[in-house]
């Protein structure tokens, strides 16, 4: 299994698409990151001399799988940090759960509280101490084998948000045992994917629309016949609107 597949790049960002299981970047396991392998691409391919600057942009969850964007200027990075914090990159995410929600399609909103030694989330009705604001919507594509398929768009980025939003929806993300799942993956996945991003790219002030493939399982690709097209003009009049 390749830990990543290049879906866009050009010479201010490259966007790929990340296996379930790796790292976005360090921490104290010390286990090599996606960082860390597309950094080496990119010396390999552009047979760069010295160290590679890369930039994080954002971060997926390990067991999570799909788009991840990374700038490769430091101009880049600063101006798609400034588009992530104007909430102007609609990203889409697709998440199978074993239990349909009531409604097909709504918004939920939680306040979040992240506790860092368990490495887990809370979330609230109301405001806590030390909790933030956490909005998504979400849209029930279907059914397949007792499995429901579940659109998410984040419009804030919390720690763990859309598991335990789901959740706490009373329909947790297939395989994440952390947030109600009765039963874990085989290969320690979830069944949560980055699936598409779309914005004005930061230099070029091109629109920017990528799509990831779901991971190379049985299971998930019998979801790809849900999928359609509407999400295009959707995301035109989220960035122009």
């Amino acid at each position: 299994m390749k830990p990543f597949h290049v879906i866009y790049e050009d010479n201010h960002l490259i966007i790929v698409n990340k296996a379930a299981g790796i790292l976005v970047h360090g921490d104290s396991t010390g286990d090599k990151t996606l960082e860390d392998f597309v950094k080496e691409y990119i010396k390999e391919k552009y047979d760069k001399p010295g160290e590679v600057f890369l930039g994080t942009v954002h971060r997926l969850d390990r067991p999570v799988s799909g788009l991840v964007i990374f700038a490769r200027t430091s101009k880049a990075l600063a101006r798609m940090n400034e588009l992530f914090k104007k909430r102007q990159i609609q990203k889409t995410y697709w998440a199978v759960t074993q239990r349909k929600p009531e409604k097909k399609s709504g918004r939920l909103t939680h306040w979040l509280r992240k506790d860092p030694i368990a490495n887990k989330t809370e979330a609230f009705e109301q405001e806590v101490a030390g909790s933030q604001r956490a909005d998504l919507d979400y849209r029930y594509l279907g059914t397949v084998n007792k499995h429901h398929l579940i659109e998410v768009n984040p419009i804030t980025g919390r720690p763990h948000q859309i598991r335990v939003q789901l959740a706490s929806m009373g329909t947790p993300i297939k395989g994440d045992v952390k947030y109600g799942a009765p039963k874990g993956n085989n290969d320690g996945s979830i069944f949560l994917h980055a699936r598409r991003v779309y914005f004005i790219h930061p230099v070029k002030k091109e629109p920017v629309l990528c799509k990831a493939p779901v991971p190379e399982n049985a299971f998930w690709e019998e979801f790809l016949e849900l999928d359609n097209e509407e999400y295009k003009d959707d995301m035109l009049g989220f960035i122009h609107g």
